[in-house]
């Protein structure tokens, strides 16, 4: 795919922070995305991310996470960690998950991170969020937003928070089990991941919930 040139960098950033200026123009101030990374894996935690971006201060570039490249999620992640206004990034490993199932613990994550916002001196005036029906938050205006990471620079770049740190996570782990191949698969249920559980076995981080069959 080809590179964008910085002037249509800078349209897309203004394309996606319709939804930001919307609430900001409201007298909205803490308009923060949410996001996680690794509903669907077999394996690790489930990470969320929320983010609420200063609107005099542009990150070119943002996106659903997906649709970027490792090198570019990276270098996005430290721009991000440097300009935000303010950010939180949690986990739920995965016994919580085979506890109160995969949906709950991305719901817990998420109001963790919304609570951590709070924590540190920035309550959310407005959450956008992709997908998921959050409540409980203490919030009082919560927008979903369809395709949200691809939508919302606030959602991306909460996005690429939780996916870059959820790889990190992963290649850690794949460290610590070796065998299973985190580091590449990142848990998801490739033909490689389930040939290794079943001449290894289910280490800890491995999701019960999500490997009934293989018991």
């Amino acid at each position: 795919m080809a590179r964008l040139t910085v002037e249509q960098l800078e349209r897309k950033y203004l394309d996606l922070s319709k939804y930001e200026n919307e609430y900001l123009g409201q007298g909205y101030i803490n308009i923060a995305g949410i996001d996680e990374a690794g509903r669907g894996p077999l394996a690790g935690p489930v990470v969320a991310a929320a983010c609420i971006l200063d609107p005099d201060v542009k990150i070119l570039g943002l996106d659903d996470s997906k649709k970027l490249s490792a090198k570019r999620r990276d270098a996005l992640y430290d721009e991000i960690i440097e300009k935000a206004v303010c950010y939180e990034i949690c986990r739920e490993e995965a016994d919580v998950i085979d506890s109160i199932n995969i949906l709950e613990a991305t719901k817990k994550a998420m109001r963790n991170c919304v609570r951590g916002l709070g924590n540190k001196g920035y309550k959310a005036d407005v959450l956008l969020i992709d997908a998921v029906k959050l409540d409980n938050t203490g919030v009082g205006v919560i927008v979903p937003i369809i395709k949200g990471d691809a939508n919302s620079n606030s959602i991306a770049a909460a996005s690429i928070l939780a996916k870059v740190t959820r790889d990190r996570i992963m290649a850690a782990y794949d460290e610590e089990y070796p065998g299973y191949g985190f580091a590449g698969h990142k848990g998801y249920g490739t033909a490689a991941h389930y040939k290794a559980i079943r001449e290894l076995g289910m280490c800890p981080i491995h999701r019960r919930s999500f490997l009934k069959t293989i018991h």
